[in-house]
Formats: structure tokens, sequence, C-alpha cells
């Protein structure tokens, strides 16, 4: 056995980025997933979002390819699809029809605005997901933030709460024997995000800390950053204390008045050394400040290597398996490989 959902026979639409990062989460942590995309698409070995998982072929607008299909979902046990609504029903392999022949499969769809309502045909994308669920705007400025890079909508409003479904409904059917449709949709999971945060920032007592100079970033005297995350009394003062900075020639910390002056104080002392410099300077005190690592810098950390944090999956380096487990850990990511669709067989 490898992986804590080994045995969970998973079948994935290729089609978008979330239904496909939700097949690499479950993938990761065992399950059998199989891909299932049109022909002449090639596949890349080295893509992370198609790793742990086979691949079989089908065209879904032939009977030939919907034959595929709906003989793999007969036994499959979840059925991940990122279409906008109506595209399988249309297809013929929508829930109604695949519960028919699989009555306790799970068939998970992931949309930007879910299967229903005004919204649900429109395209969607993370800038518009976090600009329609309130995520967007900087409440300590009430102007738009820049949207990060990570696609935050998608990936975890959309295809984690869409995986946290899946376990769910497969839990539930433990009990019913029937399997059910979870509707999954990124702009209410970034809306789940974005409003148990800011009830969490509005809370009396505690700092708004995303415009707090002791939260930031800071540009070192070659052009390196480093991160600062001191909110903590302990963290702030030992924080001072490596910069040589006297707390008493400094505006108060909870002065938000002073706040661009105590910024800009700061920024003065991090520019006097190198990124890598303070990295050593805080590396043994526990003062909320770190350096700001790139991709290939961050898998050669000492907490990353003592982790296993990173592996090579097609000579490229990408996150291994996430979370841990003691029992069952899950195998290293392994790169995305075909299958013929005539002779497949889930494996035991």
């Amino acid at each position: 056995m490898t992986g804590p959902l080994h045995g969970l026979r998973v079948i994935e639409l290729a089609g978008t980025a979330p239904a496909a990062f939700a097949g690499t989460l479950l993938g990761d942590l065992g399950a059998d997933v199989v891909r299932v995309d049109r022909p002449g698409r090639p596949a890349v070995a080295a893509d992370p979002l198609g790793r742990n998982r086979r691949r079989v072929t089908a065209d879904l607008k032939d009977p030939a390819g919907l034959a595929t299909l709906v003989s793999l979902a007969e036994t499959a046990d979840v059925v991940i699809d990122g279409f906008r609504p109506g595209v399988t029903e249309r297809l013929g392999a929508g829930p109604e029809e695949l519960h028919k022949l699989n009555p306790r499969l799970v068939y998970a769809r992931v949309t930007a605005w879910g299967q229903d309502g005004p919204w649900a045909a429109r395209a969607g994308h993370d800038i518009t997901f976090l600009a329609l669920s309130g995520a967007l705007l900087d409440p300590d400025t009430a102007d738009p933030a820049t949207p990060p890079p990570y696609y935050p909508g998608s990936f975890v409003g959309g295809a984690t709460f869409l995986v946290v479904g899946i376990l769910s409904a497969l839990w539930e059917r433990a009990i019913s024997d029937r399997g059910q449709v979870v509707d999954a949709s990124a702009v209410e999971g970034t809306a789940v995000l974005a409003g148990l945060s800011r009830r969490w920032r509005e809370t009396p007592g505690v700092h708004t800390v995303t415009a707090a100079p002791f939260y930031r970033t800071y540009r070192c005297a070659d052009g390196g950053w480093v991160a600062v995350g001191a909110i903590e009394d302990a963290l702030y003062a030992r924080l001072l204390e490596n910069l040589d900075l006297d707390p008493a020639t400094l505006p108060g910390r909870d002065d938000l008045a002073a706040w661009p002056a105590l910024e800009a104080r700061l920024a003065a002392a991090f520019r006097t050394r190198d990124r890598d410099e303070w990295a050593k300077i805080f590396a043994d005190t526990d003062a909320g400040v770190v350096p700001v690592l790139d991709l290939d810098e961050a898998a050669r950390h000492p907490q990353a290597l003592a982790r296993g944090t990173f592996t090579s999956v097609a000579g490229v380096s990408q996150p291994t398996a996430v979370p841990r487990f003691s029992r069952t850990p899950p195998a290293l990511p392994t790169p995305i490989h075909d299958t013929a669709g005539d002779s497949f067989t889930w494996k035991s």
C-alpha cells in the first residue's frame, strides 16, 4: 500500500487547471487517477498538474470514446468534471447517466461560478474570482490588491474545496452506500477564504497586520529581499535588537499614524546588508525574519532538505505530497504516462 488513498479509483476529465490540481492532490495521496484526455493533446512529463496519474485518450463526442469513459466509470469511485455546466450532459456522460451505471459514484464538479445561477455559464479566471468574492480589495487601503501568482481562487477556492467535498462524499457513502454530486465553485471557495480571514482581522484587539511595517518585505543592499513577520512583542524586540535599532528612538509600534516613519527606519536598516547576510544574522534568532527565496533556492533550504519537501520529476524540481502520514506515506511523484483505453485496468 502506498498512500492513504490507495485503492481509490478516480477519473479526471481533462480540461481545466482546478480539475487537474484536484486530480494531482488525490494522486499524490495514493489514489489511482486516470485522466481522460482528447486525442492529439500531448502529455508533458514534467507537468506538476499531470503527475501521479495515467492517461487514456478518448474523443467523448465519438461513441467509441464515450464508451471508454463509461467503461471506466462503471467501477470508478470518483469522476472529476471541470467543464462548464451542461457539457457532460450533452455528451451523455453527466451524473444522471453515470449514476444509473454506478450508483456509488461520487461525481465531483468544479466550475467558476457553480452549476446554476445567472453566471453559471460564464468564463472566469483567478482575478475575477478574487474580485467577485470580496478577496481582491485590500481592507487597509480600499484599493484592489495585486493578485498573487499562485492562483488561490482556482487552486484553493476551487480545487482544494472540491477535494474536501470528494472526501466528505466518500465518507457519507460508507454509511449510505450511495454516491452523489459535489458542486464546487471557485468563487464560493474564495469567498470562504476571504470572509473568514477578514472576520479575523476585524476582531477587536487584533492588529491589521498587512499594513504594518513589521509585516512586509524589505529590499537589501544586493537587491535581494527579506520577509518580516514580527507581530508578537518578543519577535519585534528581537527584530530591533538584530537590526541594532534602539526602541527609544523609534515611533511607537502601536501608533498607526507613525507606521510610515517606522517603515522608513526599518527599510534603511535592511538596506545596509545583503540578503544572505541578514539570513545568517537572523538564522538562529526567532524574530520572524527570513530571506525571500526563489523556487530553486527553496528546494535547497535546510528545512526543505531535512523534510524532503522537494523531489525531481522528469528532471524538474517539484514539491512532494503533503500532508505526511505515519503509516501510509505516499510515494514520490511520477510523471504522467499513457495507457491504452481498450486494455486499461484499475490498479489493485
